[in-house]
């Protein structure tokens, strides 16, 4: 039990640190996209929610004892992902959490978390919105985790220290989120004269000033918050095979 108070206090003292306010969180907004793009990542998002539902399912069924991590994991999104961190370049970005969970449980299980949280927030606390939910969890809650969790399997593969390797994925997802996020408006908006590429690369540098910094602290926490659930959990609650 005081492993896990620990675990709590790190999330509260994370968003007294990162917490500013006065801005808006990075999701596309309420009808920002056209409708057939917004309709185009709602049907992309689809088949990884749909796994992640029954991933979620075979957990609850089979390791019921795994509810309480999966609750935090989806806090941990929550958390991180309504925070309000002005970039200098005159945007806003925040972190995502979802590189955590990922590992965990496997990013098909984020899908489903990412989607309730992008709810959530779209409905009471105006980041985001319906029509772009979409989008935003393809970025956030289906590329984020699944370039997380390949990467973590890779480095570990390549015996890359535990710690460092949750660092390493989690911090590259955070960043892969927003890299999806400029292409998914590059390709609604595209510039006149550079086309789709042109536009993304514009999206891209807005956020990257800020982004970078914001990836390597979520990377950051992901790994203290690992290490006490690891310390906390001695009878197979994470994926002994895979660490």
């Amino acid at each position: 039990m005081k492993k896990k108070k620990q675990i709590f206090v790190l999330l509260m003292f994370a968003s007294v640190l990162l917490y500013q306010d006065g801005v808006k969180a990075m999701h596309i907004m309420e009808g920002f996209l056209p409708v057939k793009w917004a309709l185009f990542w709602l049907v992309a998002t689809l088949p990884f929610f749909i796994l992640g539902l029954r991933r979620l399912n075979a957990i609850f069924k089979d390791e019921p004892e795994k509810k309480l991590l999966v609750a935090l994991a989806g806090a941990f999104v929550f958390l991180l992902s309504a925070l309000k961190l002005p970039s200098v370049t005159g945007s806003c970005s925040h972190p995502t959490g979802t590189g955590l969970g990922a590992i965990l449980f496997g990013p098909s299980v984020m899908s489903v978390l990412g989607v309730i949280v992008l709810l959530f927030q779209a409905l009471l606390l105006a980041h985001g919105g319906l029509t772009t939910i979409g989008a935003n969890a393809f970025s956030m809650a289906v590329a984020g985790p699944f370039i997380t969790y390949g990467l973590f399997l890779l480095l570990r593969k390549f015996k890359v220290n535990l710690y460092l390797s949750v660092f390493i994925a989690t911090a590259t997802g955070n960043l892969a989120t927003y890299v999806i996020t400029s292409l998914q408006l590059g390709f609604a908006f595209p510039d006149p004269l550079s086309g789709i590429i042109g536009s993304s690369l514009k999206f891209m540098a807005i956020f990257a000033l800020t982004q970078i910094p914001i990836a390597m602290g979520e990377g950051l926490l992901s790994a203290l918050i690992f290490n006490k659930i690891k310390d906390n959990e001695k009878e197979g609650i994470l994926y002994e095979e895979i660490y």
